[in-house]
């Protein structure tokens, strides 16, 4: 967060995290993509991510990618559980720092909502035989829905062995060239399952207190931080509230937050739901950017909002209200991934393209 004596920034200031300076507030949001053969990127995940760099975003995030293959949310998602992850996933970086993006990269398991078909193809859980496999969690509790094999609870030996493969995964993502990591935290996958009340039974060291639901993030924050260098930004994206009563809600987040700080987190990616199959959740255009705003200022630590944030002024205005240090756009990328060039034209502001489109912008 800058200090009163900086000028307030805009939508196009730039932001410096650590060593790492964004050209701009506008951030791609992790967007699955469904895409991956056994978790390797391929052409569809280099133009895809490259081409929204070309566009003008400061920071370009990888989707959701899995620490083990029974942390995919479906077969098609890309994965960082081994070495051959790497190669792929370095082309991308390297060409969306060429272009003048930040690269960043978003690990994650998806707990018990592994094992879903493709979204196109319906989304429900998968059988053994369809290529499915078996779902872990931090209690025997289905989601529900069409997702609905039953997880098994994990044991302390899980726990470590998953807190362990997240810190492989950061160490791959740093040696494919990426120099900003987020740790998936949100939507009803592994860590935000630990995190509620609605889904963590557990009696033991992590369940009941909300020291002990977060025990394993902040625990695997802790040690990613030691294998993820000082001068380079680590985030965490949460779900802010479960949107149901008697779950994880506001408060908690900013308890959270101040706890991700002292480890050494950089920036709250504050986005929400996912946890549970009945949640009643109101959308409407910038919805969830006051968690953003409550999370910034109640913890005094970067955040970055999401949730249908689809025009120029809107973002503009959300930095310059102090909402927010980023501002995150998923479906709309998708529906233009040069909206930073014209979020420019719209607010006055002047953005460099690439020579190759400079008869064009």
């Amino acid at each position: 967060m800058e200090n009163d004596s900086t000028p307030a920034p805009h939508l196009f200031s730039p932001l410096t995290v650590r060593s790492v300076t964004l050209r701009n507030r506008i951030g791609v949001s992790p967007m699955c993509q469904y895409s991956a053969a056994d978790g390797v990127a391929n052409d569809w995940h280099y133009v895809h991510l490259g081409s929204r760099a070309v566009g003008g975003a400061g920071l370009v995030i990888v989707e959701a990618t899995a620490v083990a293959p029974e942390g995919r949310i479906t077969p098609g998602c890309l994965g960082l559980w081994s070495d051959k992850h790497s190669e792929p996933l370095a082309r991308i970086a390297k060409f969306v720092k060429e272009h003048g993006a930040v690269a960043g990269i978003q690990i994650a398991h998806a707990g018990r909502k592994a094992s879903a078909d493709l979204p196109w193809r319906g989304g429900a859980h998968l059988a053994d035989a369809q290529g499915g496999w078996p779902t872990i969690a931090p209690s025997a509790i289905p989601f529900g829905d069409t997702l609905t094999k039953v997880p098994r609870a994990m044991t302390v030996a899980d726990i470590q062995r998953v807190q362990n493969e997240f810190v492989a995964a950061a160490k791959r993502a740093l040696t494919a060239g990426f120099n900003w990591l987020e740790l998936h935290a949100a939507h009803g996958y592994l860590f935000s399952e630990f995190l509620s009340p609605h889904t963590n039974h557990r009696t033991d060291q992590y369940g009941g207190s909300l020291e002990n639901r977060s025990r394993l993030l902040l625990d695997t924050t802790r040690a990613v931080r030691q294998v993820w260098p000082d001068n380079l930004p680590l985030t965490v994206r949460i779900s802010a509230t479960d949107w149901k009563a008697g779950g994880w809600e506001i408060e908690q987040s900013i308890a959270l937050a101040k706890l991700l700080k002292a480890e050494g987190v950089d920036l709250m990616d504050c986005s929400s739901g996912g946890v549970v199959a009945d949640a009643k959740i109101t959308v409407a255009p910038g919805y969830q950017v006051p968690f953003a705003e409550k999370i910034r200022h109640g913890a005094s630590i970067a955040t970055a909002a999401v949730g249908f944030i689809t025009e120029a002024k809107q973002a503009d205005d959300i930095v310059r209200h102090g909402q927010a240090d980023v501002v995150l756009l998923g479906r709309q990328m998708l529906v233009d991934p040069y909206w930073p060039a014209h979020a420019a034209k719209a607010l006055g502001q002047k953005i460099t393209p690439p020579n190759q489109y400079l008869r064009a912008w």
